[in-house]
């Protein structure tokens, strides 16, 4: 999903949501639409250690929320891309959206390499995603700027939690967080630059019900 969305019909722009739902959450790495960034790696570490039974288990499902909020993130940003009025807020929208993907991409590969799996529920995810961002541009690009903004704020907060929760010596796993946190942090300063306006309370309280309904049945599933 690139530069052509923009000249696509309403119609188009939706069935390539959906592929892109598809891809997202089941696809080979390969198949998810990110910039080209290759996977952060801990400085001067050759060959991660082997982690304990236990310690894989935990980091993987860490990982696996990780990868779920990456596909949700993913859905949001192409829902409001649907409904953007301003092609300067949609490729805006559709750049961070791009970025999203290598997130998505690097967290399934370290789900690979924790001989772990992605969620199962990751189409639920996309879905009421995609549903939501929709919503959320249909009140305008400056609300839609706005719950960007809202939404980094509180990813940057989990990926704080996470980044605490994880074993010591997963330092791959680590430098993942690390990035997709700078990035995060720079996409809603991004939105607010471009405009974004402040959610009601209320709102944001419902965004964090939802992220920890995500995050606590994505551990698992």
């Amino acid at each position: 999903m690139g530069d052509t969305f923009r000249t696509l019909t309403a119609i188009d722009r939706l069935l390539s949501v959906i592929d892109q739902g598809l891809r997202s959450s089941w696809a080979d790495p390969a198949g998810i639409g990110g910039s080209g960034r290759a996977s952060p790696k801990p400085a001067g570490e050759r060959l991660p250690p082997a982690l304990e039974p236990a310690a894989a288990k935990h980091a993987a499902g860490l990982m696996r929320v990780n990868h779920a909020g990456e596909v949700a993130a993913q859905a949001l940003y192409h829902g409001q891309a649907l409904v953007a009025r301003e092609p300067e807020v949609r490729d805006f929208l559709l750049a961070a959206a791009r970025e999203e993907g290598d997130h998505l991409i690097w967290c399934a590969e370290r789900l690979a390499a924790l001989h772990s799996r992605p969620s199962l529920l990751n189409p639920l995810w996309y879905g009421g995603a995609v549903a939501i961002g929709a919503l959320a541009g249909l009140l305008g690009d400056r609300i839609s700027l706005g719950f960007i903004a809202e939404t980094e704020r509180q990813v940057e907060g989990h990926l704080d939690e996470h980044l605490a929760q994880l074993p010591p010596e997963d330092g791959a796993s680590r430098a993942i967080l690390e990035q997709m946190k700078a990035d995060e942090v720079r996409h809603g300063a991004h939105a607010l630059e471009r405009g974004g306006e402040s959610l009601p309370g209320p709102v944001a309280t419902l965004m964090r019900f939802t992220s920890k309904l995500m995050t606590r049945s994505a551990y698992w599933l």
